[in-house]
């Protein structure tokens, strides 16, 4: 066991002398009170160490010992439907407000185990010998993946602790295995997997603007922008709680107290939609606050993206909203600035591209080393000092997502929900997804996505001109398009999350919806060109209900959406009928 001592310390940063070999990322215990640590740089007879917890008392003299091992965590199914710190410490339980220097998280819980493979199989990495009997998604025992050998001995179905060994393995070379139910894994190595495959289908989120508009692929990257109080955090648990994912991973990196303390508050509240039980049994909370020790902060992230990677390898769609990149960031601003490293844009490390790169390439849809298609879909929020989105954690993040949603302060003053900017967010998969929605039953979807967007950029480029000359001077054609536009914002894009009917929207309802505006937008045209003025468009009864069609076109009456469609005719229809008259 290397040791070493302390002969400097700065905040979360250590100097200490070498007595003993050591290496990049090992796993440290510094001090009397053997607090967590990691070794980030080796120089000469000195190493560079950053700890995740409170210095406050370490001195000069002080050990610092080598556990030989990277930094790891503890992965099993004690993980689901708890609370946990960035070092997978659980939180809820404690009635402490903050751990002791050195506190140890322990793995809890007893599970019924039912055995899946037989004494004398062959295991290979990855490969399940057991399930787990418990609410929510399907939990089954892995070997590890750097693990293989022959069934020596498994235990018999029955409850057992999740440290209990359950399962000896004999290795080719000899070397004999106990493995419990989980195991541990390195934050920082990606866990293998047989292969990387290409995107075929979204992550359905139920929200429209971005299911319709800006999709995110399954095992794909998102980057959700956007100053303070526009509504990342809403978002973020909107999308926990619909989205088509097996398990959630929810990380509060850094964020303010008041703000993680709501989470914790309304998360083990919330109701699972799809089976009504609570919505904690799929979900799994790593709180680390503005307040909490900053490495820490840095390492919550590895640990987020490692338990996503645990559960996918389950055969599992898992869902990742890290709230948010940018305390990330500025945690590994302040640890770079400690050691005394040249500072790069904004102060940020010249590396911090690098690490955005590693985070968001750990998502992925995969084929298992069990064989199974799973996925990891990271959602990452990103806070922009002041809204500005040139500044370097979102200009870089934007080199490495595949779906950016840029939130509008404008449009969140305006009560408008979601508040993304179409005009500056955008997707990169459309076309592979865009048959996704060909099977659905839209072969038109993508064609639909394109009017919108560009309805909108004309409506953008008429109301600057509608406040200088004013709307009533607009060409009627003009006022028209300014018209359908706002229909789209009103009766599409926009979406109540406190609506029972509309805070979840499906495909179904989606294609529906598109199909009825665009009809609308289509026989207004032709109102407009048989002599009707905007106006008498803007009056019809139907109108009104189109601007509040999230609310008139429940799920559960698809007939609905045929009366709408009728109504539009019969209306349209009376007023080109008058306009014929009148002109005769």
């Amino acid at each position: 066991m290397s040791k070493a001592a302390i002969h400097w310390v700065g905040g979360p940063v250590l100097r200490a002398d070498v007595k003993g070999p050591f290496h990049v990322h090992e796993a440290v215990s510094v001090g009397v009170n053997e607090l967590l640590g990691e070794v980030i740089q080796l120089d000469g007879e000195q190493l560079v160490a950053q700890v995740y917890e409170d210095t406050t008392g370490l001195k000069p003299g002080d050990p610092v010992t080598g556990s030989g091992l990277p930094l790891s965590v503890p992965l099993g199914p004690g993980l689901l439907g708890r609370i946990l710190d960035g070092l997978l410490r659980p939180l809820a339980e404690e009635s402490v407000h903050f751990y002791a220097p050195g506190t140890v998280g322990q793995r809890g819980g007893r599970f019924h185990f039912v055995p899946l493979a037989d004494t004398g199989e062959t295991l290979a990495p990855g490969a399940f010998f057991g399930r787990i009997v418990r609410e929510g998604p399907t939990m089954r025992c892995m070997v590890p993946p750097n693990v293989s050998g022959t069934v020596e001995s498994i235990v018999d179905e029955g409850e057992y602790a999740e440290t209990d060994t359950v399962c000896v393995l004999i290795a080719d070379d000899g070397r004999r295995h106990e493995l419990p139910m989980g195991h541990m894994w390195p934050v920082r190595r990606p866990r293998p997997v047989q292969k990387r495959l290409s995107p075929e289908a979204p992550m359905v989120t139920g929200q429209r603007i971005l299911d319709t508009l800006f999709p995110v692929a399954r095992g794909g990257r998102a980057a959700l922008p956007g100053g303070f109080g526009t509504g990342k955090t809403v978002l973020q648990e909107s999308l926990a709680k619909w989205c088509d994912a097996d398990v959630i991973v929810y990380v509060g990196c850094g964020e303010r107290g008041n703000e993680m303390a709501e989470v914790l508050d309304e998360f083990p509240g919330l109701d699972d939609p799809r089976t009504g039980r609570p919505l904690m049994e799929r979900t799994v909370i790593i709180a680390n606050t503005s307040n909490m020790p900053v490495a820490a902060r840095e390492a919550s992230i590895y640990t987020a993206i490692t338990v996503a990677e645990y559960f996918r390898d389950m055969g599992l769609h898992v869902a990742l909203m890290a709230d948010s990149t940018s305390r990330w960031a500025e945690a590994l601003r302040e640890v770079s600035g400690r050691l005394g490293e040249l500072p790069g844009e904004s102060g940020y490390p010249a590396y911090l591209a690098s690490r955005l790169a590693e985070f968001y390439e750990r998502a992925a849809r995969v084929r298992t080393l069990a064989g199974e298609e799973a996925s990891v879909t990271i959602i990452g929020a990103v806070s922009p000092p002041a809204g500005d989105f040139s500044e370097p954690v979102t200009s870089h993040t934007k080199r490495y997502v595949r779906s950016f949603w840029a939130l509008d302060r404008a449009r969140a003053q305006a009560r408008f929900y979601p508040a993304i900017n179409p005009l500056v967010s955008y997707a990169e998969d459309v076309d592979v997804l865009a048959r996704w929605w060909q099977i659905q039953g839209n072969p038109d979807w993508r064609i639909h996505r394109q009017r919108i967007l560009t309805l909108l950029e004309q409506q953008e480029k008429l109301e600057r001109m509608a406040r200088i000359v004013g709307k009533d001077a607009l060409p009627a054609e003009q006022q028209l398009t300014l018209l359908c536009a706002e229909l789209l914002n009103e009766g599409f894009l926009y979406q109540s999350s406190f609506s029972p009917i509309d805070r979840y929207c499906s495909p179904e309802r989606q294609s529906a919806m598109l199909r009825l505006l665009m009809h609308f937008v289509d026989r207004s045209a032709e109102t407009l060109a048989a002599g009707a003025g905007p106006e008498a468009i803007g009056e019809v009864p139907v109108l009104r209900r189109l601007r509040r069609l999230g609310e008139e076109l429940p799920e559960d009456d698809p007939e609905e959406a045929n009366r709408l469609w009728t109504a539009v005719d019969r209306e349209l229809g009376e007023i080109n009928t008058g306009g014929d008259q009148h002109a005769r």
